[in-house]
């Protein structure tokens, strides 16, 4: 029967992805190292055939298997590493290093035993000996499972689960007997217990990855796992490789007035429009207080009733979106953790808006040729341990963006009102500016620091509200 299991909350765990990465990073490095090899081998030779004279085999690629013949100190070295990898590495792999602590003691109580003929080494090396003999038999065979792993979606909020299946089938004409099944996620595991399966059957196990922190977790890889009760000897098998997952930042929706400032297309910032801002868009008909000058007296004439024509905003917003991520104006995790929220969420809500946006932090920035790859940017933002001259927000602000009509600077409890006049003082000429004091259960309050709007909050549900009073 289906059952759904939970994955450990401590798997939302940023370090263990960023691991499996530089893990794969080296693997494919490797990888493309070998393939040089190769290649330069099968260069060496062709050169040699071509002076000789001698036609190439026509089985020569085939029958090497990609790791062709060479001649050499180099040749022997690339075939030792390979009958390392392929056949002695796996095999001693599977002792565990309780295993191989048993394995010394008993080799040396034999040795011993027998050189000094002391007859108690050699019971100590038989007593050692027969547990070792007996889980190698608990790890001997092979089963073969056909394993499935799938995400309901590669995509989550924090908050959220994130819910999968595993699928193991057993495609062979034979019974497989119980086993165990493992599920990586980041650095947890989840143990899954298989049944017997019969011939062509399947078990199908649903798990929940509960998301507490902002993170991109590694789900997989799916392993079947064979021990003995001693744990002296431990045999996997990888069945289906890991996809990542993305737990995005927690974001609220904000209404226009809270998102952004108008901006005509002449670069004059203003909250006022007039008749040279707006532009013909289509007719409808006539309502009570519509301005009789905009009333369109051939359409009228020919419909017979009043129509009039309807106009809409020329003037456009380019916000731009500035998180400082520096380690040092931050008090805790959490409050970091907010100020991402408080970014994403005005970048999110502009973006909707179609705006033009401009969102980054001291040492990237986000991408918006999309909503997806945008919050995939924010879930990968880290502090920065390193120090910084706080004014270079504003001045890569202003190189970014110099046409913006609002930056919002989303910043920390500890940056000073010193640091955000200097980085006030790099914007361009005329943009409104506005920083936002992330500190933790603090009320939402306004202040100014010159031509500066200084708000601050304290939970990511009053953002709306904070910034509706700046905009007034």
């Amino acid at each position: 029967m289906t059952q759904e299991t939970s994955v450990p909350a401590d798997t939302a765990d940023a370090k263990s992805a960023k691991a499996a990465a530089r893990k794969r990073r080296r693997a494919a490095a490797a990888e493309a190292r070998a393939g040089s090899r190769r290649e330069r081998r099968r260069s060496r030779a062709a050169a040699g055939r071509a002076r000789s004279g001698e036609a190439a085999p026509p089985e020569e690629t085939t029958q090497l298997g990609g790791a062709e013949a060479s001649t050499g100190w180099a040749g022997l070295r690339d075939r030792a590493v390979e009958l390392w990898l392929r056949r002695i590495h796996p095999v001693l792999d599977v002792v565990s290093p309780v295993g191989w602590a048993a394995f010394g003691v008993a080799a040396a109580s034999w040795i011993a035993g027998l050189v000094l003929h002391i007859t108690e080494l050699n019971v100590i090396g038989l007593a050692l000996t027969i547990p070792l003999l007996i889980a190698a038999l608990f790890v001997l065979g092979r089963a073969n499972y056909a394993v499935t792993l799938d995400l309901q979606t590669h995509r989550v909020v924090v908050g959220t689960r994130a819910v999968g299946r595993v699928e193991v089938a057993n495609p062979t004409q034979r019974d497989i007997l119980p086993s165990r099944i493992e599920l990586a996620v980041g650095r947890a595991t989840a143990q899954l217990l298989v049944p017997r399966l019969r011939p062509e059957a399947t078990h199908e196990e649903l798990f929940a990855v509960p998301t507490s922190r902002r993170a991109v977790l590694i789900v997989g890889p799916v392993r079947s796992v064979r021990d003995d009760p001693l744990s002296l000897m431990r045999r996997q098998v990888t069945w289906a490789k890991e996809q990542e997952l993305f737990v995005h930042p927690r974001t609220v929706r904000l209404d226009e007035a809270a998102s952004g400032y108008l901006r005509d297309l002449e670069g004059t910032p203003s909250s006022d429009l007039s008749s040279s801002d707006i532009a013909f868009h289509a007719l409808r008909d006539y309502s009570p207080g519509d301005d009789r000058r905009h009333v369109h007296w051939r359409t009228t004439a020919r419909t017979g009733k009043l129509m009039v024509r309807q106009f809409e905003e020329t003037r456009r917003s380019h916000v731009v979106v500035a998180l400082d991520n520096l380690a040092e104006h931050y008090a805790t995790e959490d409050e970091f953790e907010l100020a991402v929220s408080v970014a994403a969420s005005i970048s999110a809500q502009t973006f909707r808006e179609e705006k033009e946006l401009t969102p980054f932090t001291f040492d990237t920035r986000q991408r918006t040729v999309g909503f997806r790859p945008m919050m995939d940017d924010y879930t990968v933002v880290e502090q920065l341990g390193e120090r910084r001259s706080f004014h270079e927000l504003g001045q890569k602000a202003s190189d970014l963006a110099p046409n913006a009509s609002t930056v919002m600077m989303v910043v920390g409890p500890h940056t000073t009102a010193r640091e955000l006049n200097a980085a006030a003082t790099q914007l361009p000429i005329g943009v409104t500016a506005v920083a936002i004091r992330c500190v933790a259960d603090a009320e939402v309050r306004r202040s100014a620091i010159g031509s500066l709007d200084v708000v601050t909050l304290g939970s990511l549900d009053t953002l709306a509200r904070a910034l509706r009073a700046v905009g007034r």
